[in-house]
């Protein structure tokens, strides 16, 4: 059988010109690189190159092996490539969400339960989670509408932060209709709360951090309203010297939806 370590060095004196200079790549010695190509030579049973005083080359037949070892070593590569991916998926469970709290949720869980598997996890709009999820190309999708295989796993209410002193702060509850063209402060990888956030209110602008560290400062030192949740109130940052009014819109609550794959049942 044909080796793959000496095509690797055939097709490197195709590439530097000497058998010296491949035996100083490949750290061998000249008169192992030599042994290297007879043994080809042998394999094929035709010359591959053409010998002269102190010089060696490559005839048309030598430049055709080279042709064809250069693809076996692609495809051998690709093949070791394949392997792994194939065993990194198996002991990978990937999840795309379309909000951070019901992935927060679920980390957690999986966390405790499948604590010998590596989580892939991503934030995504809508569409892209769910086209993931009908490719086959995650193992757990969450969306914030049913959809097929999947089942409620949790409940969201958006709420408005606020200083006490804020002219919002004067109301008990608020719709999206009250805060268009308020400047907002907001954080990334909110997935699809981003989006209808920024669909509700065109008027508006909004200051994004992605550094929690930073948004967190920014809600203490401004007086720029914010957004949060009763998931994030309960779990996360909460600001208690800010107002959270609640949004009452139908869109501002919202139940999310969990589908997964037989295998992570």
């Amino acid at each position: 059988m044909v080796d793959l370590y000496e095509l690797r060095q055939l097709a490197a004196f195709a590439e530097l010109g000497t058998l010296s200079r491949v035996a100083e790549e490949f750290h061998l010695s000249t008169p192992s690189v030599t042994r290297s190509m007879q043994h080809l030579e042998a394999y094929f049973g035709v010359p591959l190159f053409r010998r002269g005083k102190n010089r060696i080359e490559l005839n048309d037949t030598g430049r055709l092996a080279v042709s064809h070892a250069q693809k076996l070593l692609g495809a051998a590569e690709d093949a070791v490539r394949q392997v792994r991916a194939y065993d990194q998926r198996q002991r990978t469970i990937v999840v795309k969400s379309c909000a951070p709290a019901p992935l927060w949720e679920l980390l957690r869980r999986l966390s405790e339960t499948q604590p010998e598997k590596m989580v892939s996890s991503a934030i995504c709009q809508n569409q892209e989670v769910l086209s993931a999820w009908e490719d086959g190309s995650c193992d757990i999708a969450i969306l914030p509408f049913p959809f097929a295989g999947a089942e409620p796993c949790m409940a969201e209410q958006l709420y408005v932060c606020v200083p006490p002193d804020h002219e919002l702060a004067r109301k008990a509850e608020l719709r999206f209709a009250d805060i268009n063209g308020f400047n907002f402060l907001l954080r990334t990888e909110l997935g699809f709360w981003d989006t209808l956030c920024r669909e509700k209110m065109p008027a508006s602008k909004f200051l994004v951090q992605a550094d929690t560290a930073a948004f967190d400062e920014l809600v203490r030192s401004s007086s720029l309203p914010c957004f949060t949740t009763d998931y994030g109130q309960h779990h996360h940052a909460d600001y208690p010297q800010r107002v959270n009014l609640p949004l009452r819109d139908p869109e501002a609550r919202v139940t999310f939806y969990q589908a997964r794959r037989r295998a992570e049942r």
